[in-house]
């Protein structure tokens, strides 16, 4: 699988800086002083590495601010000829990359909401075709790890080598302290099948507040994410798009201040140590493993004993005991709930699905 995988995206450049980058800059260009001041504060921090801005904004409504379009991109230019930073827009169309091009923009970055549209990317995608530029794919709201692929595949096959995703969290109706729900698993898997395909996190859309960026933007950093995408505001208060999740210039230096980048490897001795505890968790991982398939074989065993007597696969009253009862075993031993809550509902799914099978076998 590994070889496979890595034939996707063969001869992918590798364009960071060997560290984590930070990208930061308003959600959307709003005027010339705006831009300018906010971009001079940034480049004080002495951290920032690229100027991010919105310049075309996809609202739900049509009275919303939609962004200044192509003046944005003359302040944005302005910005790299006086601090020197990079600059990334965000780009939703082929207008928007000729324009983009037009006016040496660095990098761009497709949004979450155009991803979800294939078409829309193979547009874009065709438009760079020949263009040495990086270009940064955001997740699409809903968790699908094959879109956010395969608008990097549209994106590769047109001889785009400079990639990155961009992990923003993902919509969902279930109630969350966050904008977004970061769904780590997901940007950890692309990793892994895509070790090559460097992941960025935006923190902002995630958290959707200041309150918990630091936490996210931390967390981003312990699992080997390869920067930070974050807004930043000269003035969060008055901003037109998302002033919510916007932080200061001042607010964004003391977070990068505190924040604590971790070495991905230790000394010989670590390294000694930490394989022994490996080495521990694989032998238990595999008697799981086993004491699992045991659990699987007596499920076939009651779902014959139920074909036999006509008796329902699923019985309510037996599964709400059992799940209080292995919670309540569960939390003696110190394990979270929400975790084994998820797990027995995983295992009692997959049981269902044994028994199901079983009673319709003829």
């Amino acid at each position: 699988m590994k070889a496979a995988v890595q034939q996707v995206f063969e001869g992918v450049v590798d364009w960071l800086p060997g560290r984590p980058v930070t990208i930061a800059g308003p959600c959307s260009a709003e005027s010339e002083q705006q831009m300018l001041r906010t971009a001079h504060e940034l480049s004080a921090i002495g951290k920032v590495d690229v100027f991010r801005a919105g310049i075309w904004k996809p609202r739900t409504r049509p009275s919303d601010f939609e962004g200044v379009g192509e003046a944005g991109l003359k302040w944005l230019k302005q910005v790299k000829e006086e601090t020197g930073m990079m600059i990334t827009t965000e780009i939703a169309n082929p207008e928007h990359v000729e324009l983009a091009l037009k006016y040496d923009i660095d990098m761009l970055w497709v949004g979450a909401r155009t991803v979800v549209n294939p078409f829309s990317v193979q547009e874009i995608a065709d438009t760079l075709k020949g263009v040495n530029i990086p270009v940064m794919i955001k997740n699409p709201i809903t968790p699908d790890i094959n879109l956010w692929i395969g608008a990097l595949e549209r994106m590769y096959r047109n001889g785009v080598k400079k990639l990155a995703a961009i992990h923003r969290g993902f919509y969902l109706f279930e109630r969350s302290p966050y904008r977004n729900a970061p769904m780590w698993e997901i940007p950890i898997e692309l990793k892994r099948t895509h070790p090559e395909i460097p992941v960025i996190c935006d923190p902002s859309h995630i958290s959707g507040t200041p309150e918990y960026l630091p936490e996210i933007s931390q967390k981003a950093m312990d699992l080997a994410m390869d920067g930070l995408m974050i807004e930043s505001h000269c003035n969060p208060g008055k901003a037109l798009t998302d002033m919510k999740q916007q932080i200061s210039p001042e607010f964004l230096k003391d977070m990068l201040d505190k924040l604590v980048i971790r070495k991905e490897y230790g000394g010989a001795m670590f390294e000694d140590q930490l394989q022994q505890l490996r080495t521990e968790i694989d032998k238990l991982d595999a008697e799981f493993i086993h004491i699992l398939s045991r659990r699987m074989n007596l499920i076939d065993e009651i779902g014959n004993y139920k074909k036999e007597n006509d008796i329902t696969v699923f019985q309510l009253k037996r599964w709400t005991e059992m799940l209080q009862q292995r919670l309540r075993v569960g939390s003696e031993q110190g394990l979270d709930k929400e975790f084994l809550s998820q797990l027995l509902k995983l295992i009692h799914k997959e049981s269902l699905r044994i028994q199901t099978e079983i009673m319709n076998k003829k």
